[in-house]
């Protein structure tokens, strides 16, 4: 019988306060991730089916091996796969779509100019936040007769596997099922599994790459015209979602327009910032 066999049938003892207190610590310094009491359950049961899996017997022998050195790093990916909750769908939030609709038919000069608009999403998760910017975006261009969808889109995520299902750009019929049936039919080529694959045209104007936002100062991203940072900053700190915010800041273009998921920093302001007038949405526009 091999070793995990056996220990996937051993019930694993209680992580200890002690114990506890040092993962909430290490996921904070590496991740900025903030698990709180409440989250202890959680954290356990995570912890305790990847040590079932890999056939160890204590948190403190998967700590140690988390932490040893390029090995421990590929199982820090893993690990944070697990942790991070990648819930996310297509449009999640309607009036933020909309006002950024809006907002890009107002700077369609820019594109006449021939500058080609620069779109991040912050925590793309598995891309359907990434590929609804770019159908916006070509939305936008198509309805005012411009050819050549001129426009990129960044998504940028911590967790691997994430990045590999946006990349594939593969979603089953239930997480496009809220969708326009124009969109879905312009935009996404339906397979013979039930699934539908985003179409080539627009998977080719975006792009995927690892990024934790702790090191926001390293990001190549820079001149981006829209930046959308949602669902995102409820992991971290009050301080640490400011930091973050701050460092997206230095990254728009004059007139770029930052959205936030509603309710996720509160009276927070920056004095390069001016707040839209919606009071749908939770977004900036950069002062020229």
């Amino acid at each position: 019988m091999q070793p995990s066999a056996v220990w996937a049938m051993k019930p694993l003892p209680d992580i200890t306060a002690a114990e506890f207190r040092a993962w909430q610590e290490l996921l904070e310094t590496r991740s900025g991730m903030v698990l709180n009491e409440q989250r202890r359950a959680f954290l356990q049961t995570t912890l305790g089916k990847r040590l079932r899996e890999l056939g160890l017997d204590s948190y403190a022998s998967y700590y140690q091996q988390v932490t040893d050195g390029p090995r421990g790093a590929v199982e820090w990916s893993h690990l944070m796969d697990r942790l991070t909750v990648q819930e996310t769908r297509f449009f999640r939030h309607p009036a933020s779509y909309e006002y950024l609709a809006g907002y890009l038919r107002e700077r369609l000069e820019q594109l006449e100019r021939g500058r080609a608009w620069q779109l991040w999403s912050v925590g793309c998760s598995s891309g359907e936040e990434a590929y609804s910017l770019a159908v916006v975006a070509a939305e936008v261009q198509r309805e005012a007769g411009l050819e050549g969808r001129r426009f990129g889109v960044t998504g940028t995520d911590l967790s691997l596997s994430a990045l590999a299902r946006a990349r594939e750009g593969r979603y089953g019929a239930r997480r496009v099922g809220e969708l326009p049936a124009e969109l879905l039919e312009r935009y996404f080529l339906d397979q013979s599994d039930g699934s539908y694959q985003v179409c080539e045209s627009l998977r080719e104007r975006v792009c995927f790459a690892r990024l934790n936002v702790l090191e926001l100062e390293r990001a190549p991203q820079r001149g981006m015209d829209v930046i959308f940072c949602q669902n995102l900053l409820i992991y971290f700190r009050r301080w640490r979602r400011r930091e973050i915010l701050s460092r997206l800041v230095e990254r728009l273009v004059p007139g770029g327009l930052l959205v936030i998921g509603v309710g996720e920093v509160a009276d927070w302001r920056h004095p390069q910032l001016q707040p839209v007038a919606d009071e749908r949405v939770l977004a900036f526009t950069r002062k020229g």
